[in-house]
């Protein structure tokens, strides 16, 4: 059963420091800003460094100053996931603990591969929200023996989620309470389809925890009531909430907004300099300019 949250509403804003932030983060940080201020809540900045070979400090940096320059105030200091790479071990080991997770040894050269190979012959391989191929899953299979001799000759692996095993262990309907509105309107209670990502990765050989696994963790370590995200991350919560279930975290509430999109009708990415809230900024725009793009 879920534990009950803090009474206190908590916010947060999560951005990882591997590019500058665009006017889709200006919106989600103003929404989770204002959402704070109006409920008498908490507002808190985490850092979601995990990607060290893209993360860097001059990246963060970037952050602390765009969110300064909009106005915007939040509880220091900032949680960088960099610096509880602990817990996340401790929670993937739990859950290998209880056989929730195998260990994966194909490459995304090879699954790639596989499918190719499987829709040549004209069938259609089945694919997680985002578009991606669904993990094979074979290892599944393996014995624990088989399992330790890969693992012991150093064979690079991912830890996946098993996730029919996982599923089974639900004892009650699955949902989260959504305050704002998916991609195609949903919004209220709903239900959610963890079995559509097949089995995740929870963890890579060059890192301790996927983005799954920490942000799950985090917004239970940090006690957030209240999650406010883009639509990119609606059906990923699925994800998040049977993570929560297995690991007996708390339940926040969701809230999910609309994105910003550029000229060519796809979500704003942080290598795209000229839609970044710094790049607006040394073109002589003010943060009230920025509100009136993105609210």
């Amino acid at each position: 059963m879920n534990k009950t949250m803090a009474k206190q509403p908590v916010f947060r804003f999560a951005p990882s420091p591997n590019g500058q932030l665009h006017l889709g983060h200006a919106l989600s940080a103003l929404l989770n800003h204002a959402m704070a201020k109006v409920q008498g809540g908490r507002l808190l900045l985490r850092i979601e460094d995990i990607d060290i070979a893209r993360c860097t400090p001059a990246f963060e940096a970037g952050i602390v100053e765009d969110l300064e320059w909009l106005g915007l105030d939040w509880e220091k200091p900032a949680r960088r996931q960099s610096e509880h790479l602990d817990l996340y071990r401790q929670a993937l080991g739990k859950l290998i603990d209880r056989g929730l997770v195998y260990p994966a040894f194909l490459t995304r050269g090879a699954i790639k591969t596989a499918v190719a190979e499987y829709e040549a012959k004209g069938k259609s391989w089945p694919r997680d929200p985002d578009g991606a191929p669904l993990y094979p899953g074979e290892e599944r299979k393996l014995s624990a023996a088989a399992r330790q001799r890969m693992l012991a000759g150093g064979k690079p692996h991912a830890w996946r989620l098993d996730m029919a095993k996982a599923l089974a262990e639900l004892n009650a309907p699955l949902t989260w309470q959504e305050t704002g509105a998916g991609p195609n309107g949903e919004t209220g209670t709903i239900t959610a389809d963890p079995a559509a990502w097949g089995d995740v990765v929870l963890s890579r050989s060059d890192a301790p925890s996927s983005y799954h696994l920490a942000v799950t963790l985090d917004d239970a370590q940090q006690e957030v009531t209240h999650v406010v995200r883009g639509h990119d991350l609606f059906h990923a919560t699925s994800v998040h909430r049977l993570l929560q279930r297995l690991l007996d975290l708390p339940q926040p509430v969701y809230h999910h907004h609309r994105l910003i999109l550029g000229s060519d009708g796809r979500k704003l990415s942080k290598s795209n300099r000229d839609t970044g809230i710094a790049a607006f900024r040394e073109a002589g725009k003010t943060p009230d300019d920025i509100r009136a793009m993105v609210l």
